[in-house]
């Protein structure tokens, strides 16, 4: 793959070893100056090389620490110990996380789609890890799987689908016969012009970014990805508060999410709530290659907020 960052992601990437499962986690320490620990929680279909750009970005105003999550990014799954990847799971192996890496040091977590997700589930649950966090942002996040835009229909269909392909056998066919490079590669050139991760590129960039796409397929644990899907399509969290401001980064025509119902569900949630709308192509795009690419995902009011002293 090609060298897409400023600095040599390698060199930052150590080694994640909790109950039973192996990953990686991405560590930037702060620079001088800078107090604020970030802890950047990923969505799905996702890995670290992906959300580099991000993690660059983000850095400017503090340490940043993004963790695998169990089944995505190469990360061994709950599977593989018995345990069904469900958002308490992970929220659970989240908290743990958190208690393991920052002790009794204040954090701020940005948490990307899914990953807000998760992150508001830990909040639910672990009311001292909330007490920590000095700072709460949701990218493009939900809460809800009444934030999906699609009609009940279309929701149900994709619950049955995803449902089926978490099973042990669908996933195991499909990954070993649909997830090869060059089939992946064949339904992203038919549409390719439709794809908002790809219309915008040239010839070479789109080849580039399909190959990315490959081994984010290959990478992540496809029964994982398929449990998470069905969970988020129908996960209602609104019966318990946490008692934190989010500040939610919401994109303009999001094609996965309906604004104004993530309000009112982030609204039952939290005690406060403010939303600040950005233009994207796309709900993300493939590749987040550069810090100064990954600007557009932190608004002026939260660079404000993050670069306040911790």
């Amino acid at each position: 793959m090609p060298k897409i960052n400023t600095r040599n992601l390698a060199d930052y990437v150590l080694p994640l070893d909790m109950n039973g499962l192996s990953g990686r986690m991405l560590c930037l320490p702060a620079q001088a100056g800078k107090k604020r620990e970030i802890l950047f929680v990923p969505g799905l279909h996702t890995s670290l090389e992906r959300l580099f750009g991000v993690i660059e970005y983000l850095n400017k105003y503090g340490g940043v620490t993004l963790p695998d999550l169990p089944g995505f990014g190469g990360m061994r799954p709950f599977y593989k110990i018995g345990q069904q990847p469900t958002v308490d799971n992970m929220a659970d192996y989240l908290a743990a996380f958190v208690k393991l890496r920052y002790k009794n040091r204040r954090l701020t977590i940005m948490g990307f789609s899914w990953g807000f997700l998760v992150a508001t589930r830990m909040l639910q649950k672990y009311p001292e890890v909330a007490s920590k966090v000095d700072l709460l942002i949701s990218l493009a996040g939900l809460t809800n799987g009444s934030d999906f835009k699609w009609r009940r229909h279309s929701r149900r269909l994709l619950w049955i689908g995803s449902s089926f392909f978490s099973l042990r056998l669908p996933a195991f066919l499909v990954k070993n016969v649909a997830l090869r490079g060059p089939f992946i590669r064949l339904v992203y050139r038919l549409v390719e012009h439709k794809n908002p991760k790809l219309r915008d590129a040239d010839r070479q960039e789109r080849s580039r970014r399909v190959d990315f796409e490959i081994k984010l397929w290959q990478d992540n644990d496809l029964r994982t990805y398929m449990k998470t899907s069905s969970d988020a399509l129908y996960v209602n969290f609104n019966d318990t508060r946490v008692d934190l401001k989010v500040y939610h980064i919401a994109v303009n025509n999001d094609r996965y999410f309906n604004n104004t119902m993530v309000e009112h569900n982030m609204c039952r949630i939290y005690k406060d709530f403010e939303s600040i709308n950005i233009n994207l192509p796309a709900h993300a795009p493939t590749i987040i290659a550069t810090a100064a690419e990954a600007a557009i995902f932190v608004p002026p009011k939260i660079r404000r907020l993050l670069n306040k002293q911790a």
